[in-house]
């Protein structure tokens, strides 16, 4: 055990360091840099030779020669000059945030003047001794320089600055009070944050926005903020016509600016690592760094920090930070998983009403939801108009059986399962993206819309012939062309084919056998592909249980009116009848599938009482499964 050692964490390749104690853990990185870890005598201690840690006390000197020992040698030369030497010897009780050498460096304050330099040395001064633990954080205390104040903020993660500089070497006590050695000289603030939006030339484009949304009289009050300002170079980065229409619309205008302030102070010295922060517009900010650039969501656009106000701090930015809320349609789209759909819906003239002010709500698929085979065909042209429903909607306040009518005319169903939303056979795969007027919802398949009944699904498709054949024989055509809710697991020809010739005769000729066999592939209500979760189990509406399992389903999602079709190449058959014999797979065959599901959503279809073997951990690309308990 090694006494009065202290632990310091040096950013690499850099001058850096953060004294740290356990409460401080900066986990060996600082701003994305690694840092070292080394161990040095805590303040007022020495090392003796042949003896462990630093177990002699040093005497205490008085701020003057305490500023020397502290590394602030500069700051004692300056004090000097400046006739201050005789002040910070003498008697009195002072807190003193004394600039390190590399400080002095760094800032053009150092003038021959010399009551200018003593006039910033007293700005560094307080009239009275303060330990690190006693600058609470939003404390101000009164400089000795004509009773400005200094702003005091001690951040959660153990980071002190004064007027956003550093402590960097804190608690170097001293006969007449405790010096603290920063990283940067301070200067002193009397503007509030408008004040300083006002006069700086590069910030005219803020103060005119600010303006027209009446957000002035914020900056001005008693309540802290933090803003990243968007610079005049930021906004004319944007298109005319979209800086245009947010600056003639209040609404947007003052979400745009709302998402550029935070509240409460955040000196970029605060920031050790990316740290989601809210806006005054709800948006979740990251603000970050990256060795010595403070980041926003990643982004090095930081151009100047802490520029400190009596009611806030300014960081300059040089891109705008634009929120959904603030967007239309189509630049909601924009750099995003749907840009394949974007391109359809302006390619197909759309683009009118996905940058109007109309209420609607776009289902934009997924880019990997595309064939790449799609031409614009007016068929294709129309199903992209059923891609957008009339209305602003919220995909929180959508509730099964609910039905959203298109531009096209059409009536979409609403399925909501315990794993996913769905709007026909497109489910929800990313959360709302809300814009001025409109919304997006990012979906995982291209919309296939219901044509007609089950019936008519089938009756259109050749591979089920030798089907729509046995449900007439069956006397089940009324059933499937009803309005109801219903989800059919169809056998192909090839599910007929497979079946020993004697026994398909036999079952063809007998409607009762026939009813009883198809009514075990019909289950009550629409479970759709992107439903499918863990051991889902539906009732047929023979009476026995079916469980997502194993055989395949080669072509799924083929929405009716009335239902939901998904083909199957195997004829399921009740477990009474097979004796409790587990079915051979037959037909397995993948069919493509999108993400947005927490499980697999392709289906295999087995009628088993028994469990199979555990199946080996599946990608979205895998099939689902039923099996029959």
């Amino acid at each position: 055990n090694k006494p009065n050692v202290c632990a310091m964490q040096q950013v690499k390749g850099s001058d850096k360091k953060y004294f740290t104690n356990c409460k401080q853990w900066y986990h060996r990185k600082i701003c994305g840099k690694p840092t070292v870890i080394t161990y040095e005598c805590c303040p007022g201690y020495e090392k003796i030779s042949g003896e462990k840690g630093c177990p002699a006390a040093l005497p205490l000197v008085n701020i003057y020669n305490t500023l020397g020992v502290a590394g602030a040698s500069s700051t004692q030369q300056y004090s000097e000059r400046a006739d201050l030497r005789n002040e910070i010897e003498g008697p009195g009780s002072f807190t003193f945030f004394a600039p390190s050498d590399g400080a002095w460096i760094l800032d053009a304050l150092v003038s021959n003047v010399n009551i200018e330099l003593l006039n910033a040395l007293h700005y560094h001064m307080v009239d009275q001794r303060l330990t690190s633990e006693e600058l609470k954080h939003g404390s101000v205390f009164t400089s000795m320089y004509q009773d400005s104040t200094v702003h005091i903020h001690h951040y959660k993660n153990g980071i002190i600055t004064v007027n956003c500089a550093r402590l960097i070497k804190p608690d170097q006590h001293a006969t007449n009070g405790i010096v603290h050695v920063v990283d940067r000289v301070i200067t002193a603030t009397s503007s509030d944050l408008q004040v300083m939006i006002d006069i700086e030339d590069d910030l005219e484009t803020l103060r005119t926005a600010m303006a027209a949304a009446g957000l002035t009289t914020m900056l001005e009050g008693e309540d802290q903020y933090t803003i990243f300002a968007p610079t005049n170079e930021a906004f004319n980065k944007i298109p005319a016509e979209t800086l245009t229409r947010i600056l003639g619309d209040p609404v947007a205008l003052k979400d745009l600016l709302k998402n550029h302030i935070i509240k409460h102070i955040h000196c970029a010295e605060s920031i050790v690592s990316g740290t989601p922060m809210e806006t005054l517009q709800g948006t979740v900010l990251e603000v970050g760094c990256d060795g010595e650039q403070m980041t926003l969501n990643g982004k090095a656009i930081v151009t100047l920090k802490d520029k400190l106000g009596t009611n806030g701090v300014i960081h300059y930015i040089n891109e705008l930070l634009i929120p959904d809320s603030a967007k239309t349609l189509l630049e909601l789209a924009e750099g995003s998983t749907v840009s394949t759909a974007t391109k359809f819906f302006v390619d197909a003239g759309l683009s009118s009403r996905l940058t109007g002010s109309e209420a609607l709500t776009m289902l934009a698929p997924l880019n990997e939801a595309f064939k790449g085979s799609e031409t614009m065909s007016p068929d294709f042209r129309k199903l992209l108009t059923n891609h957008i429903l009339k209305d602003q909607l919220s995909s929180k306040s959508l509730y099964h059986g609910q039905e959203l009518e298109t531009l096209g005319g059409l009536k979409l169903r609403v399925f909501v399962y315990r794993n996913n939303l769905c709007i026909e056979n497109s489910c929800i795969a990313a959360h709302d993206k809300v814009g001025r007027h409109a919304s997006m919802f990012t979906v995982d398949k291209v919309l296939v819309p219901p044509m007609g009944t089950i019936m008519d699904v089938l009756k259109a498709d050749n591979r089920f012939s030798m089907l729509v054949g046995a449900i007439q024989t069956a006397g089940m055509t009324e059933l499937l062309n009803q309005q109801g809710a219903l989800t059919f697991f169809a056998p192909t020809d090839m599910a007929f084919r497979e079946m020993p010739q004697a026994e398909r005769s036999r079952l063809l000729r007998n409607p009762q056998q026939l009813s009883s066999v198809l009514r075990l592939h019909v289950a009550d209500g629409v479970l759709v592909s992107g439903g499918i979760s863990s051991h889902i189990r539906l009732l047929s509406l023979q009476g026995e249980k079916l469980e997502l399992n194993m055989v395949p389903v080669v072509e799924a999602d083929l929405m009716a009116t009335n239902g939901v079709v998904h083909a199957v190449n195997s004829i399921i058959k009740s477990l009474r009848e097979s004796n409790f014999q587990t079915l051979q797979m037959i037909g397995l065959k993948r069919f493509p599938t999108f993400s947005g599901s927490s499980c697999s959503i392709c289906c295999f279809l087995l009628i088993s009482f028994q469990v199979p073997e555990p199946l080996p951990t599946r990608q979205h690309t895998e099939p689902f499964f039923f099996n029959d308990l």
